[in-house]
């Protein structure tokens, strides 16, 4: 299940309890969802809580419903208040009351000035009739496992332990047919219709990308002002995306091993291409011994791998962690390695994990992309894999088998983007991004008639927000004003 531990994610740390549930009359028309009302509570000190109903079934609307969290942060003036703008993280699994908590870090003083900032949990996330399959500690084994099979003892375990996954899955979470983003999609519509707006404004972030596109091909005629950053591209296939991510990794760690060679720091050594060939070396080596931890827990090569790949989506704050990381991994010790894998997966130091994002992530991700390889395909797609991406490649060649075990799969249908037509909006790519390739932002582009594509010529995961003024002023002048750049515009760090 490696391909969803280095997956499209922006995940904020941090637990909120929501407001006070009340008791929900049963909705049984669209126009009902539509029309309901939000009863906002105070919560947090200067936020807004709330619960919205939406369809479990948009098929079969009487079948019940979800309840969904929201979280708001009023917009400062009142008086000149623009609407509300939706926000999303990515994930899929990450929460977007969490991350509208962090509304001051996320959008610009003169944002908060004028726009509510919203965030809701998808259905099967967080608060939201949340998808449940592995206990605490099974989620630590999963993380701790074996990542990449390299003989046929190998692979059977890989598989029995995906099949293992989806069986607790259905089996601890209703409705496990009904979470993918073209619900959550429909889901929005829902929210812009009970927060009074005629259009949905909305920035997305990662999988918050797709979430957006869905969100036009079914509703282009209330598509508002869209930012898209760290776009994702829709009609990738599973092997396309995943292609894409292994690349864009080690495109990512080849931009820190340079950075790192030229610092005093540094326990890599030599050039690129010597360096990159340590750390492979590395994983081989704690695939036979584990690395020590202070905490007793030992530092697999699965965390391992993970670990660098989260300290790959910040180069601000991780990168410095990471060569820490190395330095240590040369005394045979694992504790930066560790933290990390545990940022990333979101676990606590007592073993909790902060959410049910791991257990969403891969659900709803099988969901949104049914189609799936032969084994013997996926055996002979690795030799590519390991060619074109050398350091992560071999590591997410057998991605794909996840999905093979997805009960029901065949009654998914894949979704497909065509030319979308809608008002002006902003789709942001990052060159070295490692989770969101930027050719990714450039298809996206291509598919969205009215788009500008800002890029952001820098490291790390999104462009928004990350300290370029080129990028930020952008997204605000059009935020406020609806006004888009002329022409497509290349930003500097």
């Amino acid at each position: 299940m490696i391909r969803n531990r280095i997956a499209i994610a922006l995940s904020f740390l941090l637990i909120l309890t929501g407001c006070a549930s009340t008791k929900l009359e049963p909705l049984t028309t669209l126009s009902q969802y539509q029309e309901q009302k939000l009863n906002w509570d105070s919560c947090y000190q200067n936020y807004e809580c709330a619960y919205l109903q939406v369809p479990i079934d948009y098929a079969d609307l009487e079948s019940g419903s979800f309840s969904l969290s929201l979280l708001r942060f009023k917009a400062l003036n009142a008086e000149r208040r623009i609407g509300s703008l939706v926000v999303n993280p990515g994930g899929p699994g990450s929460s977007g009351i969490n991350y509208a908590y962090n509304a001051e870090y996320i959008v610009s003083p003169a944002i908060l000035e004028r726009f509510d900032i919203v965030g809701f949990d998808p259905r099967g996330v967080g608060e939201s009739a949340p998808i449940k399959c592995l206990t605490d500690a099974e989620t630590d084994a999963s993380f701790a496992a074996d990542p990449k099979p390299d003989n046929a003892s190998e692979l059977a375990r890989l598989i029995s332990n995906t099949s293992d996954f989806f069986a607790k899955c259905a089996e601890r979470s209703k409705n496990i047919m009904h979470y993918g983003t073209l619900n959550t999609a429909r889901d929005l519509d829902i929210l812009r219709s009970a927060l009074g707006d005629k259009k949905l404004n909305f920035l997305g972030k990662s999988y918050g990308t797709y979430l957006g596109t869905l969100y036009a091909k079914l509703f282009p005629d209330k598509v508002g002002r869209f930012i898209l950053d760290g776009a994702v591209d829709p009609n990738s296939s599973n092997r396309e995306a995943v292609l894409g991510q292994a690349i864009g990794f080690d495109l990512a760690l080849d931009a820190f091993i340079s950075d790192c060679l030229e610092r005093g720091d540094c326990a890599l050594s030599g050039k690129l291409a010597v360096a990159r060939a340590q750390i492979v070396k590395l994983f081989k080596d704690v695939s036979h011994k584990p690395l020590q931890s202070k905490s007793g827990r030992l530092v697999t090569e699965g965390l391992v791998v993970l670990g660098i790949a989260s300290a790959l989506y910040d180069s601000a704050e991780d990168w410095p962690v990471l060569r820490k990381a190395f330095q240590e991994a040369s005394l045979g010790k694992g504790d930066a390695f560790l933290k990390l894998a545990d940022q990333y997966a979101g676990r606590q130091e007592d073993g909790k994990y902060l959410s049910n994002e791991n257990d969403a992530l891969q659900v709803i991700d099988c969901l949104d992309h049914p189609e799936v390889s032969s084994l013997a395909k996926i055996e002979d797609g690795a030799v590519e894999f390991a060619k074109k991406a050398p350091v992560f490649g071999p590591y997410l060649a057998y991605s794909e088998i996840t999905c093979r075990y997805f009960p029901n799969l065949k009654q998914i249908t894949q979704i497909k983007i065509e030319k979308l037509q809608t008002g002006p909006i902003l789709i942001i790519g990052t060159t070295r991004d490692p989770a969101t390739p930027y050719k990714w932002a450039q298809s996206l582009n291509q598919l969205f008639q009215s788009s500008v594509l800002i890029t952001l010529d820098g490291d790390g995961h999104t462009g928004h927000g990350r300290g370029s003024n080129c990028v930020d002023s952008a997204v605000d002048r059009y935020l406020l004003t609806g006004i888009t750049p002329k022409s497509d515009l290349f930003c500097a760090r």
